[in-house]
């Protein structure tokens, strides 16, 4: 099974990009994260990060994929935000989303989970076959019937949380419990609000039934989030992996505004990226 990985993280029309994502792979298993430092509180921009790193560091040590790992990282994750907390008064408040996907490279089947409003999508055949369950205040209110996303999109309360993590509080992590089996053509979407919010799930099903790539499909998305979105709009951070069954090695384009957090780890390579000019694509 190869693996087409891309990943695009901006900064939007905001001063600082508080989101953050990245990825640790090898031959047996891999590891994407993808973390939105919560809006509102300060050291947004380092909650993220806080997060990320911690959960790929746990990961390369322990590159174990299941529902019980995914919750461990989540809980560690959590403590390495609330022991960051003490060491400044700027952070004390910080909080963040957190979406991790595992992949089992020598069963073909795939794992998630999350915390927040950062999204899971798993497209089949051109189409959304799994979408992860925002915990949000306007994701109730849908549930409830209070009105549809088109209209609820402009509440006041759209970005209000019901779980993250940095907070005193219990908080709600969604696992899935069981792993999916991969087919080939599969492709993976992990992305923050601020591109979700502006591209429907409709489009994203449409660009990625014409797109060539991971890569392709990402930057047709950002040129549907930029027609929609106001010059103030959020961070939006996105990273696809596509599921392929041959043995021929994907197109490679490296960017130079990746940052390589660690160039080995085990058997593996961690990439981090979450700049305001990341974007890049691999193959694994």
């Amino acid at each position: 099974m190869r693996l087409d990985i891309a990943s695009i993280s901006r900064v939007g029309g905001r001063p600082v990009n508080e989101d953050a994502c990245g990825y640790w792979t090898s031959d047996q298993s891999c590891c994407w994260v993808v973390s939105d430092g919560a809006g509102g509180h300060g050291g947004g921009d380092v909650a993220s990060r806080t997060v990320v790193s911690n959960v790929l560091k746990l990961f390369a040590a322990r590159p174990e994929v299941s529902a019980e790992a995914i919750a461990g990282l989540v809980h560690d994750a959590q403590q390495a935000l609330r022991e960051q907390q003490r060491t400044s008064a700027h952070v004390r408040d910080m909080r963040a989303t957190v979406a991790i996907l595992m992949i089992d490279r020598a069963r073909n089947v795939a794992i998630w989970g999350h915390v927040g409003d950062t999204r899971i999508y798993c497209f089949r055949r051109g189409h959304i076959f799994m979408k992860t369950r925002d915990h949000s205040v306007i994701q109730s209110m849908f549930e409830a019937g209070l009105g549809d996303f088109a209209t609820l999109r402009h509440h006041p309360y759209r970005g209000v949380l019901l779980s993250a993590l940095g907070g005193k509080e219990a908080f709600e992590t969604s696992v899935a419990q069981s792993p999916l089996a991969l087919e080939d053509g599969d492709a993976l979407l992990m992305c923050t609000d601020g591109l979700w919010d502006h591209v429907e799930d409709a489009t994203m099903e449409a660009l990625l039934r014409s797109s060539g790539s991971g890569e392709d499909w990402l930057v047709a998305m950002e040129a549907e989030l930029l027609k929609n979105a106001d010059t103030n709009c959020d961070n939006y951070t996105a990273m696809t992996v596509w599921v392929h069954g041959g043995t021929q090695p994907p197109r490679l384009r490296q960017s130079t505004e990746t940052t390589v957090v660690a160039p080995a780890l085990h058997d593996g390579e961690t990439t981090v990226v979450g700049h305001a000019a990341d974007a890049t694509s691999s193959g694994a």
